[in-house]
């Protein structure tokens, strides 16, 4: 089954601390009256997102024209390929010329490649001119292209890297939407924003990914609330575990993402296929869906982090297991002049 919500919420690679989550969600799962009560606050949120006052006319795909960045491999790949069985024109963009040339290629004529840093402001507004040159018209923008540090604390990550991750992640992502705005608006088009539930997690080991899910997050939020009125939506997809190149990379092969991920509960430690990931992130545009968010294991967090992440830091600050931790992290990554290598740009959901 596919795991979906259009409601608010997702996991990341950095809710390495997240067990507390857990025993609190134990402690509401045994409480039967606030257990009664999420699941009727559920469902009752389902129902009222099914009246015709809260829904919107689902967006059809077929001979849209869909621009994706982050599209030569992992789940921008996946998406690219469910989109091009719904009929749609694409416009893959990466900076890895030649493998997106490739997908392209084994799409058909239906699909454009364009090799674009999402850093680059200017080669990120000639892909769109260059896209409205070849199909005419723009529908859909997927900001999914994005990198992940190496994991590391404030005090000994080096400031290249912090920035960096703001460049691409963040910046990136502006880069990637504000060129095709007249663009969607002339459409009355659609723009999906891939974040984490990072977003509202502890920032420890890795502040500046979880730093860029946060300010991602409320940017997709801006452009959602400004852009209503021009009928343009916005769907901010809060994503888990993928299971990726990246993932397998950070929380397998790392020696500290393997720790940390040993911390988190089994239910919560499940990872979404790219197919299971992209055939969500597929109904979210159709839908065109304010929020998605998957796993559904992480919905609980969603609903109620306002209260939990102050009690969560508290907790936190005094944990043996995480001073030991950060102590060690520290020891094997002294403050450095090198800049750290980075992960994978292109998919950054892990």
């Amino acid at each position: 089954m596919t795991p979906e919500h259009l409601i608010p919420s997702q996991l990341s690679f950095n809710l390495h601390f997240e067990t507390y989550i857990l025993q609190v969600a134990i402690h509401i799962k045994n409480n039967n009256s606030a257990f009664k009560a999420i699941t009727i606050g559920n469902a009752m949120f389902r129902l009222l997102s099914s009246l015709p006052f809260f829904t919107k006319p689902r967006l059809q795909l077929s001979h849209r024209v869909v621009l994706i960045t982050g599209a030569a491999q992992g789940l921008g790949w996946e998406l690219a390929q469910q989109l091009h069985l719904k009929g749609a024109r694409l416009v893959l963009v990466d900076e890895q010329e030649n493998t997106v040339k490739q997908r392209a290629q084994s799409l058909g004529q239906k699909a454009l490649a364009m090799a674009a840093e999402c850093t680059d402001a200017s080669a990120m507004e000639a892909a769109m001119q260059h896209t409205l040159a070849h199909f005419g018209r723009i529908d859909v923008v997927i900001a999914n292209a994005g990198i992940t540090p190496p994991t590391a604390t404030l005090r000994t990550g080096h400031p290249e890297a912090f920035q960096r991750v703001m460049d691409v992640n963040v910046q990136g992502v502006f880069n990637t939407v504000h060129p095709a705005m007249e663009a969607l608006i002339q459409q009355g088009g659609h723009i999906l924003v891939v974040t984490s539930c990072a977003a509202f997690c502890p920032p420890v080991a890795a502040a500046a990914y979880i730093v860029r899910n946060a300010a991602v997050a409320q940017l997709a939020r801006g452009l959602s609330l400004e852009l209503a009125i021009h009928g343009v939506s916005v769907t901010t997809a809060y994503l888990g575990i993928v299971d990726t190149a990246l993932a397998k990379d950070t929380l397998d092969k790392d020696p500290t993402g393997r720790m940390l991920q040993e911390r988190l509960p089994k239910r919560l430690r499940q990872r979404l296929s790219t197919k299971e990931a992209a055939t969500t992130l597929l109904k979210a545009i159709q839908q065109r869906a304010p929020t998605v968010v998957a796993p559904t294991a992480w919905l609980p967090y969603a609903w109620f982090r306002g209260v939990l992440n102050p009690l969560m830091d508290r907790v936190l600050t005094q944990d043996p297991k995480l001073k030991n931790l950060l102590k060690q992290l520290e020891e094997t990554q002294a403050p450095s002049s090198q800049v750290p290598m980075f992960k994978h740009q292109g998919d950054d959901h892990a």
